[in-house]
This record gives structure tokens, C-alpha cells and sequence, in this order.
């Protein structure tokens, strides 16, 4: 039975890295004295080292240790042997680049659907649609795929900003970005604002957080979600 956490980012204006999820993830991850991260999305062009080093620190406040998967000589047996898996942000054609060079998508989508607890913040979060597509991320290398975990049955927008109606500026909107992909694409994509997250068990798919989302699907109105809505009717 699946067990996420998905979340649109991982720290909140004014926070601590992960600070707002760290009670919701003692209860996710009380299982799990070990945490797996894969730190390869790299904001900022960070190291795996200092990425990894910024997350140990994270998970040290709810007593559970860090390892990163670049520190395992075999990823793949990393993966099936991890008690919980973490994937922080970064640039999404970044991650799911190296998670294809390193022959590890399969592997972690099989584990994931058999239910080892995983966190997914930004880009680790997008990576549990169905593609990559609405990633809001430059494609700064071309992976061999826009597949991803198809752990859910629609795409995420994280850090997903509404229309500021006072703003000058004149480029495009998020609202604008997405249904642009609707217009060759039938998936669903869920703007996910920060602060929201989604907590899968098994099936069921429920918004969490204070804060609405916003559904857009192909040849409709964009539809807003209140927390505590189940999203398994999206795929159907």
C-alpha cells in the first residue's frame, strides 16, 4: 500500500528547511529509524554532500538518521533495501535525468507502489506524476524521458502562484503555462500551493495543508479544491 508525502515545497517563508512538515513526518516516517535521500536535483547546483548535510540536519530534530543514495556503491539495492525514502527539490530534468542513468525509476516506483514510506518535496514531488511536463524547472539536461513514477494519476505544479492581478510584469502566468500543455495533453495537473501537501495511503489521495488547490483539466474551468479532499477522482 502506497505511503506519501507530497509536498509542493520544503520550506515556507520565514522557516526552517522542512520545519512545517517535521510533525507530520515523525508520524510518516516513525517506522523508519533510516532515511534514504536521493539528492540528485541539486537547487542551486549544490553538491550531494552539502544537500544531504542540509537534510541529516532536518531529520536529526524527530531522531532519524540520513544517508544519501550517491553514497551507496549500488543504487539500486539501496532503494529496495531503504526503510523510507526522502527526494528534495531541485531542477526536475536534473532528477529524473540520474534517476534514468542510474537504472533506478523502476526500481523506486516498484518499491514505492509496495509501500515504503517516501517524502517527496518540489521536484521529488513531481516525479510522482505521471510525467514532468508542468515542472516549472529550465530543461537544463534532456533525459531520456518525461515519464516519471506515475505514483498518482495526474501531474503537479508545485510552488503553484496564482494571477497577480496588481503585477506588471507581462510574461506568461502558471494558469497560462498549463493550459498550454492542454493543449496537446489530456492529463490532469494539480497546482499545488506552498504549504499543501498531499498525503497518499494506498488509494486514496487527501489535500492537506490550510490551503485550496487548483485543477486544471483539458476543456474546463479550472476548479478549486478544499483540504481534505480526496484526489482519487482525478484519474477516473
Amino acid at each position: 500500500m502506497k505511503k506519501l508525502i507530497i509536498a509542493s515545497t520544503s520550506t515556507l517563508h520565514e522557516g526552517n528547511y522542512l520545519e512545517y512538515l517535521l510533525p507530520t513526518l515523525e508520524v510518516h516516517f516513525k517506522d523508519c529509524p533510516e532515511i534514504l535521500f536521493i539528492p540528485y536535483a541539486r537547487p542551486g547546483g549544490m553538491s550531494y554532500d552539502d544537500y544531504t548535510d542540509t537534510v541529516r540536519k532536518a531529520f536529526a530534530k524527530i531522531n532519524k538518521t540520513v544517508k544519501g543514495l550517491h553514497e551507496f556503491e549500488n543504487p539500486v539495492d539501496a532503494i529496495k533495501n531503504a526503510q523510507g525514502i526522502f527526494t528534495g527539490g531541485g531542477n526536475t530534468f536534473l532528477l529524473v535525468s540520474q534517476l534514468y542513468q542510474n537504472n533506478v525509476m523502476e526500481t523506486l516506483a516498484k518499491v514505492l507502489q509496495n509501500g515504503t514510506p517516501y517524502l517527496g518535496t518540489s521536484a521529488g514531488s513531481n516525479i510522482t506524476g505521471l510525467t514532468l511536463q508542468t515542472t516549472n524547472d529550465m530543461p537544463i539536461i534532456y533525459p531520456p524521458s518525461f515519464k516519471t513514477l506515475g505514483l498518482i494519476p495526474f501531474n503537479l505544479n508545485p510552488h503553484y502562484l496564482d494571477t497577480d492581478l496588481q503585477s506588471k510584469h507581462m510574461g506568461e502566468t502558471r494558469e497560462t503555462r498549463i493550459n498550454e500543455f492542454h493543449i496537446f495533453n489530456s492529463i490532469a495537473v494539480l497546482g499545488l500551493r506552498e504549504g499543501s501537501w498531499l498525503e497518499v495511503s494506498g488509494e486514496k489521495i487527501l489535500l492537506k495543508g490550510n490551503l485550496t488547490a487548483r485543477l486544471f483539466r483539458q476543456n474546463q474551468d479550472a476548479e478549486e479544491l478544499q483540504p481534505e479532499t480526496d484526489l482519487a477522482f482525478i484519474g477516473k
